[in-house]
């Protein structure tokens, strides 16, 4: 039923996005789509803030939590910080999230748009920055980074047909890939600075991280193995850190209760944090959330999946006997932490000091 569900709300908000009309009060004026309306938007944004003939594009899926606004805000501030020749820009492709966000879901609202009007906004005439950086905010290169390539690829190949030819021939396309793009070089420094931040935790309990992970239907460039990388990079440091996922087979907090048990963790304290680049709906619900409603008082039934669905990380490992609580849960996003911020600041280094975009060969894990 929730997968129904969250179906519907997907379509409601794709056609949102990109197909229902606008009404006018003046009949006499023509009649905008919303594409056009959000184009417009996004054009003047871009003119007025304009300062420089280079630019960044983050890409994160959204959200629409105040906790991943401050996050997006002081990550988009700590980029102007570092890269001052680029103007720096934020997007969502999470249609979901961009409705939401705009209707003022839980906050205040906020406008955020898809990376296609920003790419169209930067080669606007009195525009056309000379350089664009996409930087991807995801955590692993798996669905959502696949989206990321596509929106570079449909820009520079003019999908619409409504770019300058000429221009597109003589701009610089660069992409920074996602946290854990590479499987030895970023993974080890990640683990390497979580366990900095992270080890006193290790050596009082467990600390699970909850990354969301992607279905096998969907595990774009087998992307998942990232977490059991991350998971065993960790382990190296400290064997009290496990990595698990909201939606990776055989990695659901059933998993990591079963490696848990297996390493001889049985009891005691277990800190639980979000793997993902903010704290958003995942991060206060599935892992800290109140919800157990699967719990019947003596045992939990799992799914065909093996994922006991209804209950959060926190109240899972509660029933099961831990001392996993309010107190327990590290609320933060990987954004928020500026050591791991740091690597995805690094890639976007990295791309504007390396050769311009093979969008595809080189970006695209082996």
């Amino acid at each position: 039923m929730m997968k129904i569900k969250s179906l519907l709300i997907a379509m409601m908000a794709i056609c949102l996005t990109m197909g229902i009309t606008s009404c006018k009060d003046d009949k006499d004026d023509p009649v905008e789509n919303n594409y056009t309306i959000y184009q417009k938007a996004v054009n003047e944004t871009v003119k007025a803030q304009k300062k420089s003939n280079k630019a960044i594009l983050l890409v994160a899926f959204g959200s629409t939590w105040e906790q991943a606004y401050d996050a997006f805000d002081a990550t988009v501030a700590a980029y102007k910080s570092k890269f001052p020749g680029y103007d720096v820009f934020l997007s969502f492709s999470s249609a979901i999230c961009i409705n939401r966000a705009a209707a003022g879901e839980n906050v205040d609202p906020r406008n955020f748009y898809a990376p296609p009007f920003w790419l169209n906004a930067f080669a606007q005439k009195g525009v056309q920055y000379s350089e664009i950086v996409v930087q991807s905010l995801q955590v692993i290169p798996g669905e959502e980074y696949t989206r990321v390539i596509n929106y570079i690829k449909d820009f520079a190949n003019n999908a619409n047909g409504d770019i300058d030819d000429n221009y597109l021939a003589n701009v610089t396309l660069k992409l920074g890939v996602p946290l854990l793009q590479d499987a030895d070089a970023d993974v080890n420094l990640v683990a390497s600075e979580l366990h900095k931040l992270y080890k006193n935790q290790a050596n009082e309990g467990v600390v699970a991280f909850m990354g969301h992970g992607n279905p096998d239907s969907y595990d774009t460039y087998k992307a998942n193995v990232r977490y059991t990388q991350l998971e065993e990079a960790l382990q190296q440091l400290n064997s009290h850190y496990f990595v698990g996922t909201v939606d990776m087979m055989d990695n659901f907090k059933t998993n990591v209760y079963e490696r848990m048990v297996a390493a001889g963790f049985t009891s005691g304290k277990v800190y639980c944090h979000p793997l993902m680049s903010i704290d958003g709906d995942h991060g206060h619900n599935d892992m800290a959330g109140d919800d157990d409603d699967n719990w019947d008082g003596v045992k939990f039934t799992p799914n065909d999946e093996g994922e006991v669905e209804d209950t959060s990380w926190k109240m899972y490992f509660h029933h099961l006997g831990y001392e996993c609580d309010n107190s327990t849960m590290i609320e933060k996003g990987l954004l928020e932490l500026p050591t791991i911020r740091q690597v995805w600041m690094n890639h976007t280094l990295d791309a504007i000091n390396g050769e311009p975009l093979d969008f595809y060969h080189s970006k695209n894990p082996e």
